[in-house]
């Protein structure tokens, strides 16, 4: 079910990036605040496409981040379906209300932030190993709130201002996750979809039902 929402959302952005202002979204809720919807673990799922459009690879990933009031430190984590397994630590410093500068040891120079209203652009080259070699790889991300739970990542891969790839990803912020501990209305759909698609463990109270992170 999640990779062909993931598809669907990549079929509905695919053409139109190109004419997309970050301030076109000012005007629209809900408010994506990255220093507030990164803080705490944010689960991930993504398929990265060619440039025809080919799914060639997949991944989950387990992102943990930590505001300090003006710095945002966000440890991410991918699990690609071939094995490989990557880590990057983000330094995302707010600047002001729309603007935000981020670091990497991957990312040549600064990354550039654009936040308004639902929408968060993220601007960086990445140097991606490909057979031993770093490439350069020019990242322009689009990410989308959709509610305080769900966001939804689409980034477009070029070089030399040719797309090479698109990547797809749907991020899902692990309930109250501040907590490490969700507390459900006890209703049985709910509940076996949640332990189906987010990895929970639950236990049961006399009104309540518990889930916690395996």
């Amino acid at each position: 079910m999640k990779k062909i929402f993931i598809i669907l959302f990549t079929i509905f952005l695919t053409g139109c990036a190109k004419d997309m202002k970050p301030t076109d979204f000012k005007d629209q809720k809900p408010r994506l605040v990255i220093e507030k919807y990164w803080s705490g673990n944010v689960k991930a799922w993504g398929v990265l496409q060619s440039r025809s459009g080919k799914v060639t690879r997949q991944f989950n990933a387990d992102l943990n981040g930590k505001w300090d009031g003006n710095t945002l430190i966000l440890d991410e984590i991918f699990n690609w379906n071939d094995g490989e397994k990557q880590t990057r630590k983000w330094t995302i410093k707010k600047i002001d209300e729309h603007n935000y500068e981020g670091t990497a040891s991957d990312v040549v120079g600064k990354a550039i932030g654009y936040s308004y209203g639902p929408a968060f652009k993220f601007e960086y080259v990445l140097l991606v190993p490909v057979k031993g070699k770093n490439i350069k790889i020019t990242f322009d991300d689009w990410i989308f709130m959709q509610d305080e739970r769900v966001a939804i990542n689409r980034a477009t891969m070029t070089k030399f201002g040719i797309k090479v790839a698109e990547l797809t990803v749907m991020f899902v912020k692990e309930w109250y996750v501040w907590t490490t501990k969700i507390r459900l209305l006890k209703f049985s759909p709910i509940s076996n979809y949640v332990r189906a698609n987010f990895g929970f463990t639950s236990r049961q109270t006399s009104s309540n039902l518990y889930y916690q992170f395996k």
